[in-house]
Formats: C-alpha cells, structure tokens, sequence
C-alpha cells in the first residue's frame, strides 16, 4: 500500500483508471461510489470512506486514511461508554488479504482497537475476527 500519496487526488487519479458513467439504472449506492471516486480522497467523510471500503473500492488509498481517523477518535469515542460505527466495521471486516498487503495498518487497526472496551458483540465479534485473521505475532 502506498505510504505518502497526495490526499487532493481522486481515486481516479490515484489508481489511473477512470470509470465510465454508470448506467442509467444502476442504484443510488453504484452512482454515489462513481461520485465519490472522483472527488479528492482527502475531502471525504468517515461515512464515504466507509461506504467506499465496504465496497473494496480504493483500499490502498483509503484504508489508511481510515486507519488514522480511527486511531485519532477510538480513545475520545471509547471514553464515552459506547462505540459502533460504519467506518470501523468496513474497515476491520475486509478479508485477511488485504490486510496481508497493508500490515502497518493492520498493526495500527490492532492497536487502536485494543483501546476499545465497550463495543456491541456484534463489533467485538468481527474485531475477533479481524485479529485473528493477522498472520504471525501479530494476532
């Protein structure tokens, strides 16, 4: 995955690929990942980049984007009592290979995780997952 990129470019122009306009019947979701390719990566919200991960769109850009908000909000989000969010569950539920291909993240996503005491047993339950899905000592 890419270390230093420039956050004022689009997946677009990261990746070099531009795709065509969806079709005309394709759902409200398909148009706005389309719309969300094009803008700038670092102008996104934690909902699109939440959106766009669930979808594997972007990963070697946007993972660890997400990665930092995580770790910058778990600690604050984690004293309040409570944490369930759509960020964190796109980005711990993508499949062990894309943490394979990304293990500073992944480092970081099981330290920023471990901060996280009281989340639903839904959350914990892919957390579970996602650690156990780190090779070696990592999990």
């Amino acid at each position: 995955m890419p270390e230093d990129f420039d956050r004022g470019r689009s997946l677009e122009e990261l990746e070099g690929l531009r795709w065509p306009v969806p079709p005309a019947d394709t759902t409200p979701m398909v148009r706005n990942v389309y719309e969300l390719r094009r803008r700038p990566v670092g102008t996104l919200e934690p909902r699109e980049l939440a959106r766009l991960i669930g979808q594997d769109v972007g990963l070697p850009w946007l993972l660890p984007l997400a990665v930092d908000i995580l770790r910058d909000t778990a600690p604050q989000r984690a004293e309040g009592g409570w944490f369930d969010d759509d960020l964190l569950y796109a980005v711990i539920t993508r499949k062990p290979e894309v943490w394979a291909t990304a293990p500073g993240p992944a480092h970081e996503l099981k330290e920023t995780v471990a901060v996280l005491t009281d989340v639903s047993r839904y959350v914990r339950q892919d957390i579970d997952v996602f650690l156990s899905s780190l090779p070696g000592d990592d999990a």
